[in-house]
């Protein structure tokens, strides 16, 4: 393979645990004590189904270059150089360094491409943490945790997105790269039934017993000469009743799934459906920026079918206002009843979360939503929204420009969110608007044409 990633940044942000946590070994040395990374030291990363070259490298030091730390920062200056792209780490807990500042302006001038990753994001961490990184002039920053291994689903969309065609299975530009399709659910909801039934053999134990798969295990398969990577995960209670380690290591490769998964089918037990373990699943991969199917198992027992979709649809209308519209499927994995309409609702939902929109008719769309719904005054000033534009798909993300940004109102976002579900007909993924205070980037072009 001939992508390479190098990692960089001060001492003791966290590279070398990105990097173990990438090449899925702990092959460097990692402590709070900073400093332990000297050598330049690659492996073999993977990041869903992306392969490359990960190099760990020193922390960054401004010091003299015949000294120790100056000839390290000459092995980490000579493996961005030799890099195809460069991760940028900054301890988001810690806040930005002179440093950091030091090493950014720096990168601004290579050649080599540079993502700017925050480590250390587990938990809750404030937006201003966040917001203070884009000083730094290298684009939005990618909130991580490498100890925990979040946020790897949008690093890996940032590692695809520089990786040319060819290196990457999953690239957009790659139609024949699989599908990547995660189903996930409670215990016993009839997830690996599923898959057998979908590939037609018994590939996957099955049996009543809840708890039967504990690895997340991927199937090769094609469907009208379509490839999918279906994965079948392990059923996933709630944290509290998960005590055992084997289980919740477990889970964790059921977490690992979603992260990778392109779309991912929630199976719920018909009989017993949209419990709030269920809701919990669902927001999970919404968070995570996937398509969410949702599939009703069991389909066949159930007597009342109308009160049951009825029923069905409001709870999902009612608790799941961020994924506005998600595809709802009956079926049964035991008859292989609307197995075809599961399938086709995963295709659309992979297309309406690729979608791209063109920035001269979103913002015709802008101006007509704002017209018909003015957004509020805040203190005797009107809140002005000037301009939006798409940064990226998977799922689809926009950047809003305007004024008092910061007082913009929850529920008038959601109405332009809603607004534009409707009218560009974005139904079940996640919608990402960032709300970014200046001026519009684009001014002035159409005068110098």
């Amino acid at each position: 393979m001939s992508f390479t990633v190098a990692i960089v940044g001060r001492p003791n942000v966290g590279k070398s645990t990105l990097f173990n946590r990438l090449v899925g070994k702990r092959l460097a040395l990692t402590d709070d004590l900073p400093g332990v990374t000297r050598d330049r030291r690659s492996g073999t990363a993977s990041l869903g189904d992306l392969h490359f070259t990960i190099i760990d490298t020193a922390g960054l030091e401004d010091s003299d270059a015949k000294s120790l730390t100056g000839r390290m920062r000459r092995q980490t200056e000579q493996a961005v150089a030799d890099a195809d792209m460069a991760l940028f780490l900054i301890d988001v807990r810690a806040g930005l360094t002179p440093l950091d500042r030091h090493f950014a302006d720096w990168l601004r001038k290579q050649d080599t491409p540079v993502v700017l990753v925050a480590n250390k994001c587990e938990g809750r961490v404030a937006a201003a943490s966040l917001a203070e990184a884009f000083a730094l002039g290298l684009g939005e920053p990618i909130p991580v945790s490498a100890e925990h291994g979040e946020g790897l689903s949008d690093l890996y969309d940032a590692v695809r997105e520089q990786m040319p065609a060819e290196e990457g299975a999953a690239a957009e530009a790659a139609p024949d790269g699989p599908l990547q399709l995660a189903i996930v659910g409670r215990p016993n909801v009839g997830k690996s039934t599923l898959i057998n039934r979908l590939v037609g053999e018994d590939r996957l134990l099955t049996g009543p017993e809840p708890g039967i798969t504990r690895d997340a295990i991927a199937v090769e398969w094609r469907y009208r000469g379509r490839p999918l990577r279906l994965v079948d995960t392990a059923g996933m209670r709630r944290r509290s009743q998960v005590v055992e380690r084997l289980e919740k290591l477990a889970v964790e490769d059921s977490l690992r799934a979603v992260q990778y998964a392109e779309v991912v089918v929630l199976v719920l037990d018909a009989a017993d459906m949209l419990e709030k373990q269920d809701l919990a699943i669902a927001r999970q991969v919404i968070e995570e920026g996937r398509a969410l199917v949702i599939a009703a198992n069991k389909w066949d027992a159930i007597k009342d079918k109308t009160d049951a979709l009825k029923l069905l649809k409001d709870r999902v209308a009612a608790s799941l206002t961020q994924a506005q519209g998600v595809a709802l499927v009956t079926l049964s994995a035991r008859t292989g009843q609307n197995l075809d309409k599961l399938l086709d609702a995963v295709f659309r939902t992979h297309e309406t979360w690729n979608r791209r929109l063109g920035t001269p008719e979103l913002n015709r769309w802008l101006a007509t939503a704002v017209d018909s719904h003015p957004p509020p005054l805040v203190k005797g000033r009107r809140i002005k929204l000037r301009y939006m534009t798409q940064t990226k798909t998977r799922p689809p993300t926009f950047q809003l420009f305007g004024n008092q940004l910061d007082v913009l109102p929850e529920p008038y976002l959601r109405y332009l969110v809603n607004s534009m579900r409707e009218r560009f007909d974005l139904p079940g993924v996640p919608v990402r608007v960032l709300l970014r205070k200046g001026t519009n980037p684009y001014a002035g072009r159409e005068k110098k044409k």
